[in-house]
């Protein structure tokens, strides 16, 4: 165990409760979501695949011109009091560009970004065992996804559409071809092929993607990352949605219909054996 009392969070170089953190109103992720934000996954007090997170912070810092140089050494410094070593648990980090003495679109000049974190338990999708349905939905979102930026309205609002209907998530698609879920990465199995799309800013760079891409390659999968249309994604024989806390979630149903014989396939049980064992391995 951690010596912080449960509940506590960090913020701006302070360990308190989660009741005590405040940030000011003129906060720019408050006002413009001007932040940028990761979830790193931890099994028994240990990170998964930190190195990768921090990368891909660091990107999306970088494609909002947010400078904030911390070293992995002072970020495990930082998260790990809050990690219970008994429990599966994910981090959630928030950086915004801070407080700002107006409003004002424009970048502030000489503003300390706003620090976040808290620790949660991990919770297992209820029935993600038999697989879940998911429907597709035309792609809303900003041309940047791969920032992991806080703005994510329009993510929301196409999983709340979807949830309303039954469905766990929202399979996204421009221009005939699919992205991604409003919440997670997209693979499918076509013609015995394990397809994913191309990684591009139409989609985010998960974590948990790329594991599962490493460990395909690394047992010799059949595998392809290229743009899927949504056409040959209706004939999938198993479709899945990967994220850093729900891991692999087969899709059983699209848009009403069933994927496959409707139950979860081969190949996703192999990789989900993989991805437990690279987990303890690691």
């Amino acid at each position: 165990m951690n010596n912080l009392v449960e509940g506590q969070v960090y913020l701006n170089g302070e360990y308190l409760p989660l009741s005590e953190a405040k940030v000011s109103v003129l906060d720019r992720g408050f006002l413009f979501g001007d932040g940028v934000y990761e979830v790193i996954p931890s099994y028994s007090g240990h990170l998964f695949r930190m190195q990768d997170h921090l990368d891909r912070l660091q990107d999306s810092m970088n494609n909002i011109r947010l400078q904030l140089p911390y070293s992995f050494e002072q970020w495990m410094e930082i998260l790990t009091p809050l990690l219970d070593k008994t429990k599966d648990q994910y981090i959630y980090l928030q950086i915004t560009r801070g407080v700002a003495a107006t409003r004002d679109h424009a970048f502030p000049k000489d503003t300390v970004p706003t620090v976040f974190a808290m620790c949660s338990d991990i919770k297992p999708l209820a029935g993600v065992e038999a697989g879940v349905k998911a429907l597709t939905m035309e792609d809303s979102r900003w041309e940047m996804c791969n920032v992991k930026a806080t703005t994510l309205l329009a993510n929301v609002l196409l999983r709340q559409q979807a949830v309303e209907q039954g469905c766990a998530e929202a399979i996204l698609h421009r221009n005939g071809y699919v992205t991604e879920g409003a919440a997670s990465n997209l693979f499918a199995v076509i013609d015995g092929i394990l397809m994913t799309p191309e990684k591009t800013t139409e989609i985010l760079p998960g974590i948990t993607r790329k594991v599962i891409l490493e460990l395909a390659q690394a047992n010799n999968f059949k595998l392809s990352e290229e743009i899927i249309s949504l056409e040959a994604l209706k004939t999938a024989s198993e479709i899945w949605i990967t994220s850093s806390t729900r891991e692999i979630i087969p899709v059983v149903e699209l848009d009403s219909t069933p994927v496959g014989d409707g139950s979860p396939g081969p190949i996703f049980y192999k990789m989900k054996q993989l991805f437990q064992e690279y987990k303890k391995s690691v």
